[in-house]
Protein backbone atom coordinates (compact mmCIF):
# COMPACT_ATOMS: atom_id res chain seq x y z
CA UNK A 1 0.00 0.00 0.00
CA UNK A 2 1.28 3.47 -0.90
CA UNK A 3 1.74 5.83 2.00
CA UNK A 4 -0.65 8.79 1.56
CA UNK A 5 2.04 11.24 2.66
CA UNK A 6 4.52 9.89 0.13
CA UNK A 7 1.96 9.97 -2.70
CA UNK A 8 1.03 13.63 -2.16
CA UNK A 9 2.75 15.91 -4.62
CA UNK A 10 4.46 18.97 -3.07
CA UNK A 11 2.49 22.14 -3.65
CA UNK A 12 3.57 25.09 -5.80
CA UNK A 13 1.23 27.38 -3.85
CA UNK A 14 2.72 30.30 -1.93
CA UNK A 15 -0.51 31.14 -0.12
CA UNK A 16 0.16 32.77 3.23
CA UNK A 17 3.78 33.60 2.37
CA UNK A 18 5.38 37.04 2.52
CA UNK A 19 8.12 37.92 0.03
CA UNK A 20 10.63 40.73 -0.41
CA UNK A 21 12.00 41.39 -3.90
CA UNK A 22 14.76 43.98 -4.15
CA UNK A 23 14.81 45.94 -7.38
CA UNK A 24 11.28 44.75 -8.01
CA UNK A 25 9.83 47.73 -9.86
CA UNK A 26 10.62 46.64 -13.40
CA UNK A 27 12.13 43.98 -15.65
CA UNK A 28 13.08 40.68 -14.06
CA UNK A 29 12.33 41.90 -10.54
CA UNK A 30 8.81 42.94 -11.51
CA UNK A 31 8.15 39.61 -13.22
CA UNK A 32 9.40 37.72 -10.17
CA UNK A 33 7.15 39.77 -7.89
CA UNK A 34 4.13 39.09 -10.10
CA UNK A 35 4.81 35.34 -10.35
CA UNK A 36 5.13 35.10 -6.56
CA UNK A 37 1.86 36.99 -6.16
CA UNK A 38 0.13 34.76 -8.71
CA UNK A 39 1.08 31.79 -6.55
CA UNK A 40 -0.46 33.46 -3.50
CA UNK A 41 2.32 35.46 -1.81
CA UNK A 42 2.06 39.00 -0.47
CA UNK A 43 4.99 40.96 -1.90
CA UNK A 44 7.11 43.92 -0.87
CA UNK A 45 9.33 45.39 -3.58
CA UNK A 46 12.14 47.89 -3.32
CA UNK A 47 13.04 50.51 -5.87
CA UNK A 48 15.77 53.12 -6.11
CA UNK A 49 14.39 55.95 -8.27
CA UNK A 50 11.47 54.87 -10.45
CA UNK A 51 8.58 55.38 -8.05
CA UNK A 52 5.90 55.31 -10.76
CA UNK A 53 7.13 51.94 -12.05
CA UNK A 54 7.16 50.58 -8.49
CA UNK A 55 3.60 51.82 -7.94
CA UNK A 56 2.50 50.12 -11.17
CA UNK A 57 4.00 46.87 -9.90
CA UNK A 58 2.17 47.27 -6.59
CA UNK A 59 -1.11 47.92 -8.44
CA UNK A 60 -0.59 44.81 -10.58
CA UNK A 61 0.02 42.66 -7.49
CA UNK A 62 -3.04 44.06 -5.73
CA UNK A 63 -5.11 43.30 -8.83
CA UNK A 64 -4.16 39.66 -8.23
CA UNK A 65 -5.73 39.92 -4.79
CA UNK A 66 -2.51 40.06 -2.80
CA UNK A 67 -1.08 42.72 -0.50
CA UNK A 68 1.82 44.77 -1.87
CA UNK A 69 3.98 47.73 -0.87
CA UNK A 70 6.94 49.48 -2.52
CA UNK A 71 9.79 50.69 -0.30
CA UNK A 72 12.35 53.18 -1.61
CA UNK A 73 15.98 52.29 -0.98
CA UNK A 74 19.24 53.04 -2.77
CA UNK A 75 21.07 49.76 -2.36
CA UNK A 76 24.47 51.11 -3.33
CA UNK A 77 26.47 49.69 -0.46
CA UNK A 78 25.10 49.62 3.06
CA UNK A 79 24.17 53.22 3.92
CA UNK A 80 20.41 52.73 3.59
CA UNK A 81 20.10 49.11 4.69
CA UNK A 82 19.28 49.94 8.32
CA UNK A 83 16.51 52.31 7.18
CA UNK A 84 15.15 49.67 4.79
CA UNK A 85 15.25 47.06 7.54
CA UNK A 86 13.34 49.33 9.92
CA UNK A 87 10.68 50.17 7.32
CA UNK A 88 10.35 46.51 6.39
CA UNK A 89 9.86 45.45 10.01
CA UNK A 90 7.28 48.22 10.52
CA UNK A 91 5.40 46.88 7.52
CA UNK A 92 5.47 43.33 8.86
CA UNK A 93 3.96 44.61 12.10
CA UNK A 94 1.26 46.45 10.16
CA UNK A 95 0.49 43.20 8.36
CA UNK A 96 0.51 41.37 11.72
CA UNK A 97 3.20 39.06 10.37
CA UNK A 98 5.78 37.58 12.74
CA UNK A 99 8.32 37.29 9.92
CA UNK A 100 8.64 36.69 6.20
CA UNK A 101 9.33 33.68 3.99
CA UNK A 102 11.05 34.68 0.74
CA UNK A 103 13.95 37.03 0.05
CA UNK A 104 14.80 37.62 -3.61
CA UNK A 105 18.06 39.53 -3.98
CA UNK A 106 17.62 41.05 -7.44
CA UNK A 107 18.81 44.69 -7.28
CA UNK A 108 21.79 45.29 -9.53
CA UNK A 109 23.43 47.44 -12.18
CA UNK A 110 25.15 46.67 -15.46
CA UNK A 111 28.74 47.54 -16.33
CA UNK A 112 30.44 47.48 -19.72
CA UNK A 113 34.04 48.09 -20.69
CA UNK A 114 37.13 46.13 -21.63
CA UNK A 115 39.31 44.82 -18.82
CA UNK A 116 41.99 47.39 -19.70
CA UNK A 117 39.48 50.23 -19.35
CA UNK A 118 37.91 49.26 -16.03
CA UNK A 119 38.43 51.99 -13.45
CA UNK A 120 38.59 51.51 -9.71
CA UNK A 121 35.52 53.71 -9.42
CA UNK A 122 33.52 51.45 -11.74
CA UNK A 123 34.67 48.31 -9.94
CA UNK A 124 33.75 49.77 -6.56
CA UNK A 125 30.27 50.75 -7.74
CA UNK A 126 29.51 47.32 -9.22
CA UNK A 127 30.78 45.66 -6.05
CA UNK A 128 28.70 47.96 -3.84
CA UNK A 129 25.44 47.32 -5.72
CA UNK A 130 25.80 43.80 -7.13
CA UNK A 131 27.48 42.04 -4.22
CA UNK A 132 28.00 44.00 -1.01
CA UNK A 133 24.47 45.37 -0.61
CA UNK A 134 22.90 41.99 -1.30
CA UNK A 135 25.18 40.33 1.23
CA UNK A 136 24.22 42.75 3.99
CA UNK A 137 20.51 42.97 3.11
CA UNK A 138 20.36 39.20 3.61
CA UNK A 139 22.36 39.43 6.82
CA UNK A 140 20.25 42.28 8.19
CA UNK A 141 16.92 40.57 7.50
CA UNK A 142 17.97 37.04 8.40
CA UNK A 143 16.48 37.28 11.94
CA UNK A 144 13.08 38.00 10.35
CA UNK A 145 13.25 35.15 7.81
CA UNK A 146 11.15 32.27 9.06
CA UNK A 147 12.55 28.76 9.37
CA UNK A 148 11.87 26.95 6.11
CA UNK A 149 12.32 30.20 4.19
CA UNK A 150 13.87 30.81 0.80
CA UNK A 151 16.75 33.01 -0.35
CA UNK A 152 17.18 33.53 -4.09
CA UNK A 153 19.90 35.68 -5.61
CA UNK A 154 19.76 36.63 -9.28
CA UNK A 155 23.07 35.73 -10.85
CA UNK A 156 24.05 35.67 -14.50
CA UNK A 157 25.00 33.32 -17.29
CA UNK A 158 28.29 35.23 -17.15
CA UNK A 159 29.10 33.21 -14.06
CA UNK A 160 29.69 30.28 -16.46
CA UNK A 161 30.68 31.77 -19.82
CA UNK A 162 32.63 34.92 -20.66
CA UNK A 163 31.79 37.78 -23.02
CA UNK A 164 34.48 40.43 -23.55
CA UNK A 165 33.68 43.76 -21.95
CA UNK A 166 31.76 42.33 -19.00
CA UNK A 167 34.55 41.17 -16.72
CA UNK A 168 33.59 43.19 -13.63
CA UNK A 169 29.89 42.45 -13.91
CA UNK A 170 30.47 38.74 -14.51
CA UNK A 171 33.01 38.40 -11.71
CA UNK A 172 30.74 39.84 -9.02
CA UNK A 173 27.74 37.86 -10.27
CA UNK A 174 29.84 34.70 -9.97
CA UNK A 175 30.78 35.71 -6.42
CA UNK A 176 27.11 36.23 -5.56
CA UNK A 177 26.23 32.81 -6.95
CA UNK A 178 28.95 31.17 -4.87
CA UNK A 179 27.74 32.97 -1.76
CA UNK A 180 24.47 31.02 -2.05
CA UNK A 181 26.39 27.79 -1.47
CA UNK A 182 27.73 29.13 1.80
CA UNK A 183 24.29 30.31 2.90
CA UNK A 184 22.80 26.92 2.02
CA UNK A 185 25.38 25.23 4.22
CA UNK A 186 25.10 27.66 7.14
CA UNK A 187 21.30 27.96 7.15
CA UNK A 188 20.30 24.43 6.30
CA UNK A 189 19.72 23.57 9.95
CA UNK A 190 16.82 26.05 9.87
CA UNK A 191 15.32 24.50 6.75
CA UNK A 192 16.21 27.61 4.74
CA UNK A 193 17.25 27.02 1.15
CA UNK A 194 19.55 29.37 -0.79
CA UNK A 195 19.97 29.27 -4.55
CA UNK A 196 21.09 31.43 -7.47
CA UNK A 197 18.90 31.82 -10.55
CA UNK A 198 21.16 32.92 -13.38
CA UNK A 199 19.64 34.31 -16.60
CA UNK A 200 21.39 34.50 -19.92
CA UNK A 201 20.99 37.49 -22.21
CA UNK A 202 17.61 39.16 -21.67
CA UNK A 203 15.66 41.59 -23.82
CA UNK A 204 14.78 44.01 -21.02
CA UNK A 205 15.49 47.66 -20.33
CA UNK A 206 18.52 46.48 -18.35
CA UNK A 207 20.20 45.65 -21.69
CA UNK A 208 18.34 48.13 -23.89
CA UNK A 209 21.27 50.51 -24.28
CA UNK A 210 23.62 47.73 -25.37
CA UNK A 211 21.10 46.36 -27.88
CA UNK A 212 20.35 49.85 -29.22
CA UNK A 213 24.07 50.55 -29.63
CA UNK A 214 24.63 47.27 -31.47
CA UNK A 215 21.39 46.10 -33.15
CA UNK A 216 23.05 42.92 -34.46
CA UNK A 217 23.90 41.74 -30.95
CA UNK A 218 20.44 40.38 -30.26
CA UNK A 219 20.49 38.24 -33.41
CA UNK A 220 23.96 36.95 -32.55
CA UNK A 221 23.01 36.03 -29.00
CA UNK A 222 19.93 34.23 -30.29
CA UNK A 223 22.12 32.28 -32.71
CA UNK A 224 24.31 30.93 -29.89
CA UNK A 225 21.32 29.95 -27.76
CA UNK A 226 19.82 26.47 -28.13
CA UNK A 227 16.25 27.78 -28.12
CA UNK A 228 17.11 30.37 -30.75
CA UNK A 229 16.37 33.69 -29.08
CA UNK A 230 17.39 35.97 -26.23
CA UNK A 231 15.40 35.62 -23.04
CA UNK A 232 12.54 37.68 -21.68
CA UNK A 233 11.78 38.76 -18.14
CA UNK A 234 8.81 36.37 -18.31
CA UNK A 235 11.22 33.43 -18.65
CA UNK A 236 12.66 33.96 -15.17
CA UNK A 237 9.89 34.56 -12.64
CA UNK A 238 8.34 31.10 -12.87
CA UNK A 239 11.63 29.42 -12.02
CA UNK A 240 12.02 31.60 -8.94
CA UNK A 241 8.43 30.89 -7.87
CA UNK A 242 9.03 27.14 -8.16
CA UNK A 243 12.14 27.31 -5.99
CA UNK A 244 10.22 29.31 -3.39
CA UNK A 245 7.43 26.74 -3.19
CA UNK A 246 7.26 23.43 -1.37
CA UNK A 247 7.89 21.74 -4.71
CA UNK A 248 11.40 23.25 -4.69
CA UNK A 249 12.17 22.34 -1.08
CA UNK A 250 14.96 19.86 -1.91
CA UNK A 251 16.98 22.27 -4.05
CA UNK A 252 19.60 24.29 -2.22
CA UNK A 253 23.11 25.57 -2.77
CA UNK A 254 22.60 25.46 -6.52
CA UNK A 255 23.28 27.76 -9.43
CA UNK A 256 20.34 27.29 -11.80
CA UNK A 257 21.01 28.79 -15.20
CA UNK A 258 17.93 29.99 -17.04
CA UNK A 259 19.44 30.94 -20.39
CA UNK A 260 17.64 28.89 -23.03
CA UNK A 261 20.86 26.93 -23.53
CA UNK A 262 23.23 29.82 -24.25
CA UNK A 263 26.78 28.89 -25.28
CA UNK A 264 26.31 25.16 -24.71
Amino acid sequence: MTNDKESTFPSTSLAGKVALVTGGSRGVGRNIALRLAEQGADVIVTYREQRSAAEETVDAIETLGRRAVALQADLTGTAQISTLTGSFRDLLRDWQADGFDILVNNAGISAHGSFAEVSEELMDRVYEVNFKSGFFVIQSLLPDLRDGGRIISIGSGLGRFAIPGLSVYGAFKAALEHLMRYLAKELGHRGITANAVSPGALDTDFNAAAFDHNPEMKDYLGSVTALGRVGLAEDIGGVVAFLCSDAGRWVTGQRIEVSGGMFL
